[in-house]
């Protein structure tokens, strides 16, 4: 056996019999108990004198020194120390007690109710307590008047709104800690993302949402998450509300279509091969029936910050196991929420009691695959939000599944057990001891160590310093530790007055109705020009078929008048009076002709000619 197996080996043995002993312990405790009310009772039906020697032997058990308890990590200075440094003179939440080698009663851990304003972190491996640990959180902070907001992951919290059930070994438990354990439920309002489960839906609009969100929903790289920012420019400049995906898709496929091309060239950074791209993601995510979640009426966030009339603080449970295999959807919802907070809420400064406590569970799907602007949005939003009265308690498995920028704003933590089976986990282990101040403890070796239910622990104090690094045995919640019955919640639900604002989806005239108008007035002005020029070349096909029989007729009227004109001529040929020669008939001579074409007219001629010229030839 290798000296890491010895060591494994030993240190497997080491909590069993740890284990053990606290069984035992409770047990006794528990047997003690009876003892004492079984006797009694002996005592009250049988009378002083016979039940004397029960109640004696009881008593002297009840007596007896304890067994000493196994010795613990920290020497005594050390205990004082804590014991000190969790001693606040204001209001604070009860974690639970110091476990050195046992709980220790007389060194209660705590933190101050006004430092969950400087917000916190629960981390450690599944099933080591976490859920139970929130629990315990939201019911303290709700008898002290401060509204809760948690996402609950598997439906485990609801359990908070019913009182719980006595069992012995939660007595047991619960007395080694100094814990007075009552069943008590805490108010709570159930909400559903998208009504998606039992709660008052939780929608938000695509304008609210904005394009950052949206791009680390969409998984969208970062030329992408520009371009989608674009968008989003143009359809507010336009005038063209972003309600639903159905809008959103509407102006992408305006941008990228023939109607649209025009608007796209003056975006400039936006590439029609980049908003097709945009526009296929977004249609894979609506038909994942992700469009449910988007829409209106969107929620007020202002509804989680509500209290009963007795002053104590409204917890709101947001279902999200029917989201469960969108995990990146819901941890976005959530930021969603905590930006729209922050955006919302006044400036107030540090107050003694913050005004919501946000409970931001699996913390490491929000940061997975995180862009730069993304995790930088974060960033300021965690480090402003704590002005606006608002703290956040991150929950998730190690303290690295957070950015440094944002676990250094982070200042209580409570971290359950880790488990180191690889040499990520190894890795991940010695993250989270250098995070921690330094203590006596050897971290690397407890963390591993811890059972369910307990957890190392350091928070702020009042003067914003850490407290000494405890390993405490936490409080056990009041509320049940089981989900409250779909029925009463069902109930809970149809009770509450924000199901009229919130629970009818409306269809208001937004981008894609506007678009379709649009588009539609623009095909039904293309169907009127293109019926116009129709008519146009009709009318001009129909005057040159006039024109052409016009031409047409006059022809036919000229060959009609000249074939008349002929038989015209040819009837009044036959009907004027012939001679019975062929020759034209001559008219008669009269005297002149008749001499001058004689001969001597002709001589007589020649004379008279050349007296009046005097150009007679002289004869030779």
């Amino acid at each position: 056996m290798s000296n890491d197996d010895g060591l494994a080996s030993a240190r497997d043995d080491a909590r069993a019999a740890l284990e053990a002993a606290r069984a035992l312990q409770a047990q006794a405790a528990a047997a003690l108990e009876r003892a004492e009310a079984a006797a009694a009772a002996l005592e009250a039906v049988s009378g002083p004198e016979e039940a004397a020697a029960v109640v004696d032997d009881v008593r002297l058990v009840a007596a007896a020194p304890e067994a000493p308890a196994a010795p613990g990590p920290l020497p005594e200075p050390a205990v004082d120390s804590v014991r000190a440094g969790y001693a606040f003179a204001g209001p604070d939440l009860e974690l639970g007690a110091l476990v050195n080698g046992e709980a220790r009663i007389d060194v209660p851990i705590r933190i101050p109710l006004g430092m969950l304003n400087r917000h916190g972190l629960v981390a450690g491996a599944t099933g080591t307590g976490k859920t139970k640990t929130l629990q315990v959180l939201a019911e303290q902070l709700s008898a002290h008047g401060v509204p809760v907001f948690a996402a609950d992951i598997k439906g485990d919290l609801s359990g908070l709104a019913t009182p719980g059930t006595a069992n012995d070994s939660l007595l047991a438990r619960t007395r080694t800690i100094g814990q007075d354990w009552v069943a008590k439920a805490a108010p709570a309002e159930y909400f559903a993302l998208g009504g998606i489960g039992t709660g008052v839906p939780v929608r938000a609009t695509v304008t609210g949402f904005g394009p950052l969100l949206l791009s680390k929903v969409l998984g969208l790289n970062h030329t992408q998450e520009s371009s989608l920012g674009l968008v989003f420019h143009y359809a507010e400049s336009a005038g063209l509300p972003l309600v639903d995906l159905s809008d959103l898709r509407a102006v992408l496929t305006y941008l990228v279509g023939d109607e649209g091309k025009a608007e796209l060239a003056e975006l400039g950074g936006l590439s029609k091969a980049t908003a097709g791209v945009i526009l296929r993601e977004l249609i894979a995510f609506a038909d994942q029936g992700a469009d449910v979640f988007f829409g209106e009426p969107e929620i007020d966030t202002a509804e989680f910050l509500r209290s009963t009339p007795e002053g104590r603080g409204v917890v709101s449970l947001l279902e999200v196991p029917g989201v469960a295999d969108r995990p990146a959807l819901f941890s976005t919802f959530l930021m969603w929420l905590l930006a729209d907070l922050f955006n919302d809420l006044p400036e107030v400064g540090d107050l003694d009691r913050p005004k919501l406590v946000f409970f931001f569970d699996e913390a490491h799907l929000l940061f997975r695959d995180a862009s730069k602007d993304f995790l930088a949005a974060i960033t300021q939003t965690v480090r402003l939000i704590r002005s606006k009265g608002v703290g956040i308690v991150f929950v998730t498995q190690t303290p690295k599944d957070v950015p440094g920028d944002v676990l250094a704003q982070l200042g209580s933590r409570i971290q359950h057990q880790l488990r180191a089976h690889t040499p990520d986990d190894a890795k991940a282990l010695r993250a989270t001891v250098s995070t921690y101040p330094e203590s006596d403890y050897d971290l690397g070796e407890i963390l591993q160590a811890l059972p369910i239910g307990e957890a190392v622990v350091t928070v702020m104090n009042e003067r914003g310093a850490p407290t000494p690094v405890a390993w405490t045995r936490l409080r056990a919640p009041q509320g049940s530790m089981s989900p409250t019955p779909e029925a009463e919640r069902e109930a809970s639900v149809q009770r509450s007055p924000l199901l009229a604002r919130y629970g009818t989806p409306l269809d208001r005239d937004s981008a894609r109705e506007i678009l379709t108008r649009r588009l539609d007035a623009a095909a039904e002005a293309e169907e009127a020009r293109t019926a116009a020029e129709e008519r146009a070349a009709e009318e001009a096909r129909a005057a040159k078929e006039r024109a052409r029989e016009e031409v047409r007729l006059a022809k036919e009227r000229a060959t009609a008048q000249r074939r008349a004109d002929e038989a015209a001529e040819r009837s009044r040929r036959r009907t004027a009076p012939r001679s019975t020669s062929t020759r034209t008939p001559r008219r008669d001579k009269t005297v002149v002709e008749q001499v001058l074409g004689s001969s001597a007219g002709s001589t007589l001629l020649r004379e008279v000619v050349r007296g009046i010229f005097g150009t007679a030839r002289r004869r030779r």
